[in-house]
């Protein structure tokens, strides 16, 4: 029979040869499902990975998918790696957004040139503010910082309603949930002339980069890494569980907000309910896809953005759901943390005994 036994080390290699594989699983699956469906899947599955990125307006259009996710995934990693398991970054990006929202309405028609980092800081601030609350619930009163930053989400989804359809609402759109457009001074500057790329993929990219640059140069990295291991050690060592928690969570907040931030600011330029399709949740397969490094999690999220754009395409070229891409997504963390499992443990075939004798205790360290 198959047993699964603990590995006496873990796998380097299945380390990063997982996410390859759960990838190319999800592939076979989803040509599987398409297959069922009474769809062509070769053709499907050009639709959802290739053509979307075929020319430059479809590549522009992948970095504008991957700026979002990128910012939020950084972020995150700084609380994963320190093992604090934030699930709130779709709740720090709304929080963002609508902050950001707030100034770029109050300004009007205001120019200048500090109109534009006035709204960016505001979307900042306001996801710290919003991660604040969730560090203050975990290191005051002990709280799940799972389950308290989870329901923040849907405090936030509900404010930014109440402010599309009431303070934040413009007076003239003819009653649709939405703020007025921002001015020009308060829009992110293209990258690419002729496409909707802004900005806010640089942002992104520097983000990454700030994170290996905490976790591998900075004496906070290395006791974020360390509280992550260890509490017990960490303690020992002297360093402050609840400090290192207040500052993972607010930079988790910061960059999440940055991206609502950049989001109202960017392509859309203006607030709007469904200004993040769930990028705050898509982060979270980001991360742990991307294995928490500076260059998995930019890959990761190039990736997490084709299946926005690639589900985006099926439903225009083969008439097929929205559902698409969250059924991608599933799978893709489904597979990730099946093959994930292997890591630590591997398959041993073992022969059924007679009846009457045991089986023997496995040896220190290989534990059943």
């Amino acid at each position: 029979m198959l047993q699964l036994e603990r590995r006496p080390e873990a796998s380097t290699t299945l380390r990063w040869l997982s996410p390859l594989l759960a990838l190319a699983l999800t592939v076979a699956t989803g040509f599987l499902l398409f297959l069922g469906m009474g769809k062509d899947p070769i053709q499907a599955l050009t639709f959802f990975f290739i053509t979307p990125i075929s020319d430059l307006t479809g590549l522009a259009e992948l970095g504008l998918k991957t700026a979002p996710l990128l910012l939020c995934a950084a972020g995150l990693t700084v609380c994963f790696r320190a093992r604090i398991w934030n699930i709130g970054a779709e709740g720090h990006f709304l929080i963002g957004a609508v902050a950001a929202s707030a100034v770029a309405v109050s300004v009007g028609d205001a120019g200048g040139f500090l109109v534009l980092p006035a709204v960016l800081l505001a979307g900042i601030a306001g996801g710290m503010a919003w991660a604040s609350i969730a560090a203050f619930l975990k290191t005051h009163l002990n709280c799940n910082e799972i389950l308290t930053t989870i329901m923040l989400n849907y405090i936030a989804l509900n404010l930014l309603l109440y402010a599309v359809h009431g303070p934040l609402k413009d007076p003239y759109g003819f009653g649709f949930p939405q703020s007025v457009m921002f001015a020009d001074a308060a829009l992110l500057p293209a990258l690419i002339n002729g496409t909707r790329l802004h900005i806010g993929l640089a942002f992104g990219l520097l983000a990454a980069v700030a994170v290996w640059v905490l976790f591998a140069r900075s004496f906070i990295g290395y006791q974020l890494n360390v509280v992550g291991e260890d509490h017990r050690a960490a303690a020992f060592a002297g360093f402050s569980a609840r400090r290192l928690t207040w500052f993972a969570l607010l930079v988790g907040g910061a960059t999440a907000g940055l991206a609502g931030a950049a989001e109202v600011t960017g392509p859309i330029g203006q607030l709007v309910p469904q200004v993040s399709p769930g990028y705050g949740y898509t982060a979270i397969i980001v991360v742990f896809l991307g294995r928490m490094h500076a260059l998995g999690i930019i890959a990761a999220s190039a990736l997490l953005a084709l299946t926005f754009i690639g589900g985006e395409m099926l439903q225009i070229a083969m008439n097929m759901p929205k559902a698409v891409t969250a059924m991608f997504q599933g799978m893709l963390l489904f597979y990730l943390l099946t093959c994930d499992a292997f890591i630590h443990y591997r398959i041993r075939f073992r022969r059924p005994l007679p009846a009457g004798l045991s089986q023997p205790a496995a040896p220190a360290g290989q534990e059943l």
